[in-house]
């Protein structure tokens, strides 16, 4: 019996549920983590450009290039390995390397990426993280170190994991430019479940940044959505008067309604986006499964006090401008009607104006008709005289008897034959 023939795409479908593993981390490491986006454009960005600025850093340690369009690629670049991903709107590096530096969160490890490879990035960054992860027996000596690497006011950490390990973050950018995040294993957490929860803290870094947009979209169109309000408003009192020119005022508001439609087309993706970063953000600190350390606020307890506002603002800004989309079309479904009706009243009033017209100009017809009978009647009488004038010499009859004798007959001829016509017109 011949194989069975496979879909084409059913290989790249199910490697691609595996394409972007977990590293796997050992304790005590560091992580520099770099997500880049360009300023504009970034969905529609070419691509190509990730791949050649990932292809430049790799040649600086002879490490293998990635396959053709990979949106992936995890490898050994010196004595630290790098895990490089390709995203709808960014790129992401996380290079990880062995031991911790003495001077916790120090900016030197950073520089495993050059300056003037940074310089070349085909966008610009969204975040950059540190990462420190050290072994902890027990809870001891760990409140203490979070104190002195992070601002007490923002600082969220909590057991994760089944308590195997303790993260710690404050989600501010330090004076080198970077986040920071601290990671605390047991002396018996693999490598890979490590990996796993660095993996997060980094998705939760990015996602937020990302979502982050969308807040400073939102607040650039508030000025611009109070003028589509105040116009709006403003065009619907005109609505309720009876001044005005309700084809004016349609025109007006079919203006503001085009501008509401772009403004909406314009912001829909990063709306979007944001609406779907959130909740990978969410997600990615449920599946954490967080326990309270000592008392301190977790980091979905941080996410819920500063995060989750400025997402239900963007969440806000979209439903209010979607709100005017709507509102602006049933302002003009209610004008268009307004200006129907008065169209209909002015058509009425032309067809009664044509209807009384029509009358004159039958009243008129009659009244030509009438003359009419008069005048055919008058030239008929002269060709019956001419006609008749033989025979009435003969029979001593005057012209002048002749005429009054032939003028009744001729017009009643004449008056009957023209309202034939006229009866086989209409």
């Amino acid at each position: 019996m011949p194989p069975i023939a496979d879909h084409p795409l059913r290989y790249a479908m199910a490697n691609e549920l595996h394409a972007r593993p977990f590293p796997a981390v050992g304790a005590p490491s560091r992580a520099a983590f770099l997500a880049i986006k360009p300023a504009s454009n970034a969905a529609g960005r070419d691509r190509g450009a990730d791949r050649t600025h990932l292809i430049d850093l790799l040649d600086r340690f002879g490490a293998q290039h990635p396959q053709p369009d990979a949106t992936h690629y995890f490898g050994k670049i010196g004595r630290h390995h790098l895990k490089w991903e390709s995203h709808t709107e960014f790129v992401t590096y996380t290079i990880f390397g062995e031991g911790v530096a003495d001077q916790p969160f120090d900016a030197a490890t950073f520089s495993i990426f050059p300056q003037d490879w940074l310089e070349a990035a085909p966008g610009v960054r969204v975040t950059s993280a540190l990462i420190r992860i050290e072994v902890a027996d027990g809870d001891d000596g760990i409140i203490e170190k979070a104190r002195d690497w992070f601002v007490p006011e923002s600082l969220a950490i909590s057991r994760v994991i089944e308590n195997d390990l303790v993260v710690a973050g404050d989600f501010r950018i330090d004076h080198a430019g970077h986040t920071r995040f601290a990671v605390f294993a047991r002396p018996h957490v693999g490598n890979r479940r490590v990996g796993r929860v660095v993996q997060r803290l980094c998705e939760i870094e990015t996602y937020k940044s990302m979502s982050m947009l969308g807040l400073s979209r939102a607040r650039e169109l508030g000025p611009r959505m109070a003028a589509f309000d105040e116009k709006l408003t403003g065009l619907l009192e005109d609505m309720r008067g009876s001044e005005g020119d309700p084809a004016k005022v349609l025109q007006s508001l079919l203006e503001v309604s085009a501008e509401i439609e772009n403004t909406i087309a314009q912001t829909s993706f990063r709306f979007g986006a944001t609406v779907a970063y959130e909740k990978i953000v969410n997600q990615r600190i449920e599946v954490l499964r967080e326990t309270r350390f000592e008392g301190r606020q977790t980091f979905s307890e941080f996410m819920m006090r500063r995060f989750d506002p400025a997402m239900r603002t963007v969440n806000s800004t979209k439903e209010r401008l979607n709100a005017m989309s709507d509102r602006a079309l049933r302002a003009g479904d209610l004008l268009r009607t307004r200006v129907d009706v008065e169209r209909s009243a002015q058509n009425q009033e032309l067809l009664t104006s044509m209807d009384k017209r029509a009358d004159l100009q039958l009243r008129l017809q009659r009244t030509v008709e009438g003359l009419s009978v008069v005048a055919i009647s008058y030239y008929a009488v002269n060709l019956v005289l001419y006609v008749i004038a033989p025979i009435s010499e003969p029979l001593g009859i005057g012209k002048v008897l002749m005429a009054a004798l032939a003028t009744p007959v001729v017009l009643l001829f004449v008056w009957l034959m023209i309202n034939r016509i006229r009866k086989h017109m209409e």
